[in-house]
């Protein structure tokens, strides 16, 4: 005990403690830049890439081919071997439903090699897991029966089949995080723009440039509405792709909306100021429950941490001279 308080008292000890706290706080503040980066010269890549996509299919339709859609581009995100293992084995008719598409988009990826790609890790993933985990059990639990590491090792292999679905989903919710958070924002500055005079394609491409600050995937959403309002002959074919592309009820009532001003010729900036003040009132009443939610939220870490840092400051400088006079 004395050689604790010893060591918690000494100079030297805290200094160094003092520094090596210092250290780790500016690496984790340095190496958060390189780790949360958003990618974006690979979503604006993306982005062009479906914006000439759609211009090549709209300029086959106008021309009257009949194999409007298929392009001599080649669709990035997967490999030529992927798609081989996925041909070979016709690994679509096992994983691809008529909600694979949709999630997928959901989840910012986009085309048939995003398609492929998902569909060949969710094939190759319980394999990988099962060999792995075999060798590990193999290595490290000697003692047990071959048997018993195969049956362990079957049983991640079988769980592990769920892990592209659950890393798929965890992108998802990301992404709508981020796009539901500055969605109050773009509409207050799409209403902005269009009661300046602008129209909805040029308001869509200018808050598409201003958001990009806060959140990168819905000013990626909102450029390739811009390309789609460009290229598709049908504007609410536009505003119903981008509800389903981001899948947040927000943003499919504002679509909703902009599709009814456009059908029946009513007032758009209208639409969107009511819509507006919606936003607002859903996100300040979820900021509401929030703090509500916060005091029984910290009951639990306020007994495990800050009480017990409280005696200890308060009740070591007696300890220390008791132990000092003994």
């Amino acid at each position: 005990m004395d050689t604790i308080i010893r060591l918690l008292t000494d100079r030297n000890f805290l200094i160094a403690a003092l520094a090596a706290i210092s250290a780790a706080a500016v690496v984790f503040t340095f190496g958060s830049q390189f780790i949360g980066r958003t990618g974006m010269k690979e979503r604006i890549k993306r982005v062009a890439l479906e914006r000439e996509k759609m211009r090549a299919e709209e300029m086959a339709r106008l021309r009257g081919s009949s194999d409007s859609g298929r392009q001599s581009m080649r669709s990035e995100g997967s490999k030529d071997y992927m798609k081989r293992v996925v041909d070979r084995f016709s690994l679509h008719k096992a994983f691809v439903d008529e909600n694979t598409a949709g999630a997928l988009a959901r989840a910012g990826y986009r085309g048939q090699g995003h398609l492929t790609t998902y569909v060949f890790m969710r094939f190759v993933t319980p394999f990988i897991l099962l060999v792995l985990a075999f060798a590990y059990l193999t290595l490290v639990m000697k003692d047990n029966p071959l048997y018993f590491n195969a049956a362990i090792a079957v049983g991640i292999g079988i769980i592990g089949s769920y892990l592209p679905v659950l890393m798929l989903k965890n992108t998802t919710t990301k992404r709508q995080t981020s796009i539901r958070r500055a969605w109050p924002d773009c509409l207050d500055l799409m209403l902005l723009c269009v009661e300046s005079g602008m129209s909805v394609e040029h308001a869509f491409k200018r808050v598409a440039k201003e958001i990009g600050q806060q959140s990168v995937e819905l000013a990626e959403e909102l450029t390739l509405t811009t390309a789609e309002l460009s290229f598709l002959e049908d504007r609410g074919r536009a505003y119903e792709n981008l509800g389903k592309r981001t899948g947040i009820d927000g943003v499919r009532s504002v679509m909703t909306a902009l599709i009814q001003a456009d059908r029946y010729g009513t007032s758009v900036g209208q639409a969107l100021r009511v819509m507006a003040e919606e936003g607002r009132e859903l996100r300040m009443n979820e900021a509401e429950k929030k703090a509500a939610a916060l005091p029984p939220k910290l009951t639990v870490p306020l007994i495990l941490f800050f009480l017990p840092v409280l005696f200890i400051v308060i009740i070591a400088p007696a300890m220390i001279k008791v132990f000092a006079t003994v």
